[in-house]
């Protein structure tokens, strides 16, 4: 597509970015494991997930409707919000171009209508003593601006072991001349539009259906601290077998997020 394409009327696609957000996890004791679902209710409740959620509509320039949160018992939370469906008087190019988008300390953009959601998914096993926390994102937008504007905002606001991506693009719009176009921009995949840093940081896979317009992208952490990963003891109080099981454990646990699958 080119910077200067003309459209007939308004701009019906639909562009919707999904994340799944993995924070993992080992946890000892059933004391330990209460704690950690704890921890992370605490840190990821509903009013900061609202804040994020926000901070996701003011990089997209979208005019809030309506939010609806929750905290549940005992544990999770959601939150939706409705977002204006007007069109934008006037966009600057840097606007309305899909790209990275600003990082959580550049809070900056515009953009226009649809939803932005958020749930938390707290988990935990008592037989191997990992704990497992999941956020599932959604940015749906209609329009000329892309929801990958949110892409490294939402990625540096969460402490990710594994991310889980899909991009579609919906729909159809004509230009001018009355031929139809499914897509409005040109994409190759997902990790077009990530920070270097973030590159740096995951081993990445990409599925991609170019000819529907559907683009999915698995993001692993490249590194393994320990004790990153312990919740209520640290490395040097565990034995070496046991630190050793236990890193196990982890890296099993993550392969299998990562590639959906079961391992032996």
């Amino acid at each position: 597509m080119t910077d200067n394409l003309r459209l007939h009327g308004f701009n019906n696609l639909t562009s919707s970015l999904s994340f799944n957000i993995y924070d993992i996890c080992y946890a000892k004791t059933e004391e330990q494991r209460a704690a950690y679902i704890d921890y992370i209710d605490e840190l990821y409740n509903a009013e900061r997930l609202t804040q994020i959620l926000k901070d996701v509509t003011n990089i997209i320039g979208a005019h809030v409707l309506n939010i609806a949160r929750q905290d549940y018992e005992p544990h999770g939370a959601s939150v939706t919000i409705l977002i204006a469906e007007h069109e934008l008087d006037e966009a600057a190019p840097e606007q309305i171009k899909p790209g990275p988008g600003p990082l959580p300390e550049t809070v900056v953009g515009h953009l226009d209508k649809s939803h932005v959601t958020v749930h938390s998914y707290p988990e935990s096993h008592p037989d191997n003593g990992i704990s497992t926390f999941r956020l599932d994102i959604d940015v749906s937008t209609c329009g000329h601006i892309s929801p990958l504007k949110a892409l490294n905002y939402l990625i540096h606001s969460f402490d990710s072991d594994i991310v889980t991506m899909d991009y579609r693009v919906r729909g159809f719009t004509r230009d001018v001349d009355g031929k139809k176009l499914f897509i409005d921009h040109g994409i190759t995949s997902i990790q077009d539009y990530l920070a270097e840093d973030t590159k740096h940081a995951y081993q990445m896979m990409d599925v991609n259906v170019y000819q529907e317009n559907m683009f999915h992208t698995k993001m692993l952490l490249k590194d393994f601290e320990l004790d990153n990963y312990l919740f209520g003891t640290s490395r040097r109080d565990i034995t070496f077998e046991e630190a050793r099981d236990i890193e196990s454990r982890l890296r099993k646990e993550m392969l299998e997020i990562f590639y959906s699958r079961n391992l032996d």
